[in-house]
């Protein structure tokens, strides 16, 4: 049959994955940089319970996560991004925005020394939204 012809099916769509954590192109350009001075990297949502609390970036291996924690996702080429349980009860309905601000943050983040900090920011999952995170299960750190 010729191509283009009006008798093809259409291809399959699959479900529509909606991404819990972003990041600003702030964020990801010094994303990349810490990456390039220190290896692969994860971040861990620990506290806060509004928006502009403080993401830790930490190298990937040194920081333990929990059984509870949960993995929100994989950001820029792979980097997991982890919230611990309790947080994630009062997130699981927002999408998470990632972004970089001047300023130095608390804690041993890797950003620290470059005079900025990550950021959350956060807008409401649509109805449509939520429906489609229904059918994806979150990971846990007992699941790696």
């Amino acid at each position: 049959m010729p191509r283009g012809s009006s008798d093809e099916e259409p291809p399959e769509e699959g479900p529509t994955l909606i991404n819990r954590v972003e990041f600003t192109p702030a964020a990801a350009e010094l994303l990349a940089s810490l990456i390039e001075a220190h290896g692969p990297v994860m971040f861990h949502q620990s506290g806060g319970c509004c928006d502009g609390s403080a993401p830790m970036c930490y190298p990937r291996g040194e920081f333990r996560v929990g059984a509870s924690d949960v993995l929100l996702g994989e950001v820029s080429g792979g980097t997991p991004f982890w919230m611990s349980a309790d947080q994630f009860a009062y997130w699981s309905h927002t999408q998470l925005t990632v972004d970089v601000v001047p300023g130095r943050g608390s804690g041993f983040s890797l950003e620290a020394p470059e005079g900025v900090r990550f950021l959350i920011r956060s807008r409401l999952f649509t109805d449509d939204e939520v429906l489609a995170l229904a059918d994806q299960p979150v990971r846990t750190g007992a699941d790696d």
